[in-house]
């Protein structure tokens, strides 16, 4: 009967632990998501495009990548890089060892019942035998045991449960923040090399082009036509070329290894574009939304409000620390001095051991430690606010831009067009013998600079895009 009320009692302790452990208030702050510390809308000025968005405007965090990123060869290399990369599968990899990290933290909640088995033997010599003769006992035991089991009366457990949690939910969104700034990076390279190998094929048509005219700046020299200064004139526009060539070859280079290095995987080359004009395919636009509606989607400001939100747990854990804590040890099984008497009647055996700690003095430990908890608090608060900020500061930027790339390329193009015919007139008049081959060669250069300036500038209205579709927290896919 005694056996039977210590069993019952055992299991009531047991069970009432596991119901406070899933029940228990803890003493953390009551969280409250601190206010955002930035304007309510997006900047205006001249900088700025007027746009008014309505409901039926896509905003990027809804936008999957595949409906932004229209061009199919890059399609095809995001997916490569999603698969491949690196960065992304070490972030994938950080979200399965955080949520093992908060299971490990959840099973505190509830008793570890353990099996045992065990048997010992000893001899006890002549000399120490109660009849003056050597003895040999054996004890053999089998049983169920539950060993420092504590009970959350004070929600110490819940609250470090809470914490880990938290830590999971922030990794998985620094995950959705790693993929989308690899489709962004991948997006963005894929765009310079094909930026770059316009530039290249710029640079190869001008050194024709400048080859043929000082070889006729070599007849015109040889017949008497034209001076030395000419021919050498002609020849410093075929070297600047050459050099161009060998430069721009140099960055496709490097282009092509930092698209390699961000798949994974060295690229088929029908996935690579051979100009910009190949990667010109309309890109969707984003609306940009008010602030709080961009910016609190961020994964990466989700991130740092998860990280907030553990710290806010951990002040809880700190102060359930200054309260009693009671810890369960019991077992129950059978022992028998004899293997074969082991599960006999009257072999029941059982061990019941409670234990609590309160903490008297401790010289200011407890209390320092709530301090460190309060203060990392604090500190992950402004952490959050700072994300918030450079965030909105990303944004505006990014359509201080927007608001203006689309006349930069205009006038770019006009400028091209315009320097194009300066440079036919040149030719015509120093033909005819009104101007010397000077004018013509600065129009030679002003047609250059245009050119390399207007793929410049459609570059940057590309990457723009890109830009916003990143910084405005842009979907990762279906």
């Amino acid at each position: 009967m005694k056996e039977m009320k210590a069993i019952t009692t055992f299991a009531m302790l047991l069970a009432l632990g596991a119901f406070f452990g899933l029940v228990s208030c803890t003493m953390a702050p009551e969280y409250t998501r601190p206010q955002a510390p930035v304007p309510t809308n997006w900047p205006s000025g001249p900088a700025y495009q007027e746009r008014n968005s309505s409901p039926s405007d896509t905003k990027a965090v809804d936008l999957p990548w595949q409906e932004f990123f229209i061009d199919g060869p890059l399609q095809k290399v995001i997916a490569l890089a999603l698969e491949n990369n690196r960065d992304l599968r070490i972030a994938a990899l950080n979200i399965e060892r955080s949520q093992a990290q908060y299971r490990i933290q959840r099973a505190d909640l509830f008793p570890a019942v353990n099996a045992t088995a065990g048997g010992s033997g000893q001899r006890i010599p002549e000399t120490l035998g109660k009849n003056g003769q050597a003895e040999t006992t054996h004890q053999y035991n089998v049983g169920l045991g539950v060993s420092s089991y504590e009970l959350d009366l004070f929600g110490r457990i819940q609250s470090l449960k809470d914490q880990a949690l938290a830590q999971y939910l922030a990794t998985e969104q620094t995950q959705r923040t790693v993929q989308i700034s690899l489709v962004a990076e991948v997006a963005t390279t894929y765009l310079n090399l094909a930026a770059d190998r316009e530039r290249l094929k710029l640079a190869q048509d001008t050194l024709k082009t400048q080859q043929a005219t000082c070889q006729l700046m070599q007849r015109r020299f040889e017949l008497g036509a034209s001076s030395e200064l000419d021919l050498q004139q002609a020849q410093t526009r075929v070297d600047a070329a050459r050099v161009d060539i060998a430069r721009y070859t140099t960055l496709v280079t490097q282009d092509e290894n930092g698209l390699d290095l961000l798949v994974g995987s060295p690229l088929p080359a029908d996935f690579l574009p051979q100009s910009l004009s190949d990667a010109l395919a309309a890109m969707k636009d984003v609306a940009p939304g008010l602030p709080s509606e961009v910016l609190l989607q961020r994964p990466d400001i989700l991130a740092a409000e998860n990280l907030l939100q553990g710290f806010n747990a951990n002040i809880g854990a700190a102060r359930a620390a200054f309260f009693p804590r009671i810890t369960l040890v019991g077992s129950l099984g059978l022992g028998s001095d004899e293997l074969s008497g082991l599960f006999q009647s009257g072999s029941g055996a059982w061990a019941f051991s409670p234990k609590i700690e309160l903490p008297i003095f401790d010289t200011g430990a407890r209390s320092a430690q709530l301090k460190v908890a309060e203060v990392d608090r604090d500190i992950a608060v402004a952490r959050y606010e700072k994300t918030i900020q450079s965030a909105f500061r990303e944004v505006a930027d990014a359509l201080a831009q927007r608001g203006t790339i689309d006349e930069q390329v205009a006038a770019q193009q006009s400028l091209t067009d315009t320097t194009a015919r300066s440079l036919h007139l040149s030719q015509v008049r120093y033909e005819k013998g009104i101007d010397s081959y000077l004018t013509e060669l600065d129009a030679q250069r002003s047609l250059y600079s245009a050119q390399q300036g207007l793929i410049n500038s459609r570059l940057t209205r590309l990457i723009n895009l890109v830009t916003l579709y990143k910084v405005m927290g842009g979907g990762t896919g279906r």
